[in-house]
């Protein structure tokens, strides 16, 4: 592929990083992230996804408690969790498609920006625990956790070649 062009660039350098520094994300930075998310593609652009952006160390150790990535979470600097608000939504399975483009969004704006994430899915088996922790209504189901943080680590795992990928007629 190439990576002349800044969008490609990022998609193909963009990893999980699970490692990260002790410095500050600023709001203005997650903001930015935001902006990005909401404008992920929609059917009949109901834009059915909702954030939480959890800063406070207390609030994080107790969603770590939550998963078997309770380091991620602890260590972290910021979550983002994403929730499909379901009186928007029109077709369960394309507002999810879309939550998933929302949060590709997240973490391809991340990394634009040199900010590490991990998209976390292990934790929605505890959803309506996040829910309750964060006393947030359960017409908001839990999609993913996003640990973010300036990254400590520069993870290299490979890709399958695309031969193996295309199924051929």
């Amino acid at each position: 592929m190439a990576t002349e062009n800044l969008i490609l660039k990022t998609l193909c350098v963009r990893r999980s990083r699970r490692r990260f520094k002790d410095k500050e994300i600023s709001l203005e930075s997650v903001d930015t992230i935001l902006e990005a998310a909401r404008w992920a593609p929609s059917g009949l652009n109901n834009q059915p996804w909702r954030f939480i952006v959890i800063k406070e160390k207390d609030t994080r150790f107790q969603l770590a408690q939550l998963t078997k990535y309770s380091r991620i979470v602890q260590t972290c600097n910021t979550c983002i969790l994403v929730f499909y608000h379901t009186p928007s939504g029109y077709n369960r399975d394309k507002d999810i498609m879309s939550i998933g483009a929302s949060i590709q969004n997240i973490l391809l704006a991340s990394e634009s920006m040199g900010i590490g994430a991990v998209w976390l899915g292990e934790i929605l088996n505890r959803k309506d625990d996040v829910n309750r922790i964060l006393e947030v209504a359960d017409e908001n189901e839990l999609m993913a956790v996003i640990a973010m943080g300036y990254s400590d680590e520069n993870p290299e795992k490979g890709r399958k070649e695309l031969k193996e990928l295309i199924i051929e007629k």
